[in-house]
């Protein structure tokens, strides 16, 4: 991830939530995935179903997109903003996969995060999440450009 300067406890509680996500991903351990997500997410996603409601819903897309999903060893978390407003938070990154084969097309793309995450208690989770990923240009160059 490239450097961020964090201001606040609520901001540094934001990034591990965003990390610790990324690493439940990267070693596709399904438990870890759903533990930073709130029972009533909705995700926006890039494929279908386009929109997931619930954590039913956001458990089942993780469980038939691991098998096909290729081995990587981390994900590479750029551009990354915090806004927080007491108990909410919006954050946006572009993330691209690491460890992987250069010509896997996994590692030929990347992904524009957006999540909105809420507090109970002291513990952030995310209430809502937009993936995308950007117009593919004819170079090549959408990741460098998003």
């Amino acid at each position: 991830m490239t450097a961020t300067t964090i201001d606040t406890k609520a901001e540094a509680q934001i990034l591990h939530l965003i990390e610790a996500h990324a690493q439940a991903i990267c070693d596709k351990n399904l438990d870890q995935i759903m533990a930073h997500y709130a029972p009533e997410i909705v995700i926006f996603d890039m494929k279908p179903p386009l929109t997931l409601n619930g954590i039913a819903a956001c458990r089942q897309m993780w469980e038939t997109s691991m098998p096909y999903m290729p081995t990587i060893s981390g994900m590479d978390q750029q551009e990354l903003s915090i806004t927080i407003s007491g108990d909410l938070a919006l954050a946006h990154w572009v993330s691209r996969f690491v460890g992987i084969a250069p010509d896997h097309p996994a590692a030929q793309m990347c992904l524009r995060i957006t999540a909105a995450c809420q507090r109970h208690q002291d513990e952030w989770q995310i209430i809502h999440e937009h993936i995308s990923v950007p117009f593919a240009s004819e170079s090549g160059e959408d990741c460098d450009r998003a």
